[in-house]
This record gives structure tokens, C-alpha cells and sequence, in this order.
């Protein structure tokens, strides 16, 4: 399997220009219109190495100041926003915060104009998703949560074992992990109803991967991850999934499959 993991700064840059190509525009201009004038703070959770503000800092009025929050003291070395700025060319400001999910409070968005986030919903147990919800109903912050997987899968061409990965797939992305029940597929309806049982507005938007010839690389590498997590879920599908993951890396080096990869954004404001 390949060296590239969903938490390498390598991995977020092979797939930055998929993912700005998917999120929503439409769901981003609507937050714009909900942002106060005047200088705003936005607080990007999982930020990685600042793919979101990267995207969204363009998208939205300001002066901006952004609080990143991340986990991982590794990757956000790899933050790079030093030439990012908002809607009228003005450099935005930012600071990392290194610190998990499970440390959100419930004022730790007090102030902000809104809170964001990027491929993060499906690896949130359902406590720290009502642990984030919360906080933004607290502060009365909109909240704009984009490329979370759906569990939805296309190739072109199909294959009938192509449903087997998939499934084994999406069961190991609701796995138990250390005591931690992700929620993979099932993050956005969670978010949303959590959301709507506080009695916000919510509005929620397809976001699919669009993946074709020009995305070799990047479907070879997310193969590896879709394969293999699959495998370790199901172990019993290993010897079929090797000659299967050797026919599909073929084809993408080839440039004769595509990859329609299940996301969806969603934005939650007060009523």
C-alpha cells in the first residue's frame, strides 16, 4: 500500500485541487452573506495544512483572522497561508491552536463569525459532533462543513467486487477505533439533524470527487486507501482485493477509468 496517508501533508496536496474543484460555491457565498462587517474570526477545525481558508478566505469579505485547530503539532508546521487572502486582496491573519476535537467547549467560539472545517465530519464520534454543534449554537456561529464522504462509490468502468470494497469500506469507516465510533457515511445526517433539533437552518449541497484522466495519481493513491481499508475490515476479501487493486491501479495509469467519490457540504446557521 502507498507510503501517502490521509494525514500527510503529501496526501492533502495531491488531493487539494480535487477538493476545490468539489466544495460548494454556492453553500460559500451563502456564508458571506451571513458574515458581520468588519473584521471577522473563523475557527477551521482539522485544519491539516490549510486547505480551507486556502479555498474559503477568497470567497468571503473581511479583514479575516482565522484559529486553526488541529491535533496533529506535525502537520500544522505544514500550514501555508502566507499568500491566501480575502475577497479584496487583503492578507489574512492566522493562528494554530494544537488541539483535539475532544477539548472543544462550548465558548470556544465566542466571537466568532463562523466555523468551518474540511473533510473531517466522517472521523467525529457522535459526543464530539454534539460537542462542536453546541459550541456553534452557544455563540450563535454559522458553521460551514465541507467534503464529507457519503459512502457512495462510482468506477467507470463497474465491477461487480466493486460493491463488496465499498460496503467493507464504509463498515470500517463506522468502525470502533480505540474506543472512538466514527461516523463515517452517516456525519452529515448526523451534523444536520443535531443542527435542526437546536433549531438552526441547514442547507446541504453534493460535493463529489469528479475523478478522470487528469487524476491518475490521485485515484491510484486513494485506491490504496479505499482497498485497503476495506481489507482490514474484511480480511476474508484479501486475495480477490490484491488482483483487483492491481487491475484498477492499471486502468488509472492507463487513463481509462473514472472515480465518482460520495461528498457532501453542508452549512447550519441560526434562525
Amino acid at each position: 500500500m502507498s507510503e501517502i496517508s490521509t494525514a500527510t501533508a503529501s496526501w492533502l496536496t495531491l488531493r487539494a485541487a480535487a477538493d476545490g474543484a468539489a466544495r460548494s460555491r454556492r453553500l460559500a457565498v451563502d456564508l458571506a452573506r451571513l458574515l458581520p462587517p468588519g473584521r471577522v474570526v473563523l475557527h477551521d477545525l482539522g485544519t491539516g495544512t490549510g486547505g480551507m481558508p486556502r479555498w474559503l478566505a477568497p470567497l468571503l469579505p473581511g479583514p479575516q483572522e482565522w484559529v486553526l485547530h488541529d491535533g496533529d503539532a506535525r502537520i500544522t508546521e505544514e500550514v501555508a497561508l502566507e499568500t491566501v487572502t480575502d475577497e479584496a486582496g487583503r492578507p489574512i491573519d492566522a493562528t494554530v491552536l494544537v488541539e483535539d476535537l475532544e477539548h472543544v467547549r462550548l465558548d470556544s467560539f465566542s466571537g466568532a463569525a463562523a466555523v468551518t472545517a474540511s473533510a473531517l465530519l466522517d472521523v467525529v464520534t457522535r459526543d464530539e459532533a454534539a460537542r462542536i454543534v453546541d459550541a456553534c449554537v452557544a455563540a450563535g456561529t454559522p458553521a460551514l462543513f465541507s467534503l464529507s464522504v457519503t459512502g457512495r462509490v462510482d468506477l467507470d468502468p463497474p465491477e461487480p467486487f466493486d460493491a463488496e470494497i465499498s460496503q467493507a469500506f464504509n463498515a470500517h469507516q463506522r468502525r470502533d477505533a480505540g474506543g472512538r465510533r466514527m461516523l463515517g457515511p452517516d456525519a452529515v445526517d448526523t451534523f444536520a439533524a443535531l443542527f435542526v433539533a437546536a433549531g438552526w437552518s441547514v442547507r446541504r449541497a453534493a460535493t463529489p470527487w469528479r475523478l478522470d484522466t487528469a487524476h491518475a495519481r490521485l485515484i491510484a493513491e486513494w485506491l490504496d486507501g479505499w482497498v485497503g481499508a476495506a481489507v482490514e475490515q474484511q480480511p476474508e476479501l484479501a486475495p480477490e482485493a490484491a488482483a483487483y487493486l492491481v487491475r484498477r491501479r492499471a486502468q488509472a495509469v492507463a487513463g481509462v477509468m473514472g472515480v465518482q467519490v460520495g461528498h457532501e457540504d453542508v452549512l447550519a446557521w441560526p434562525r
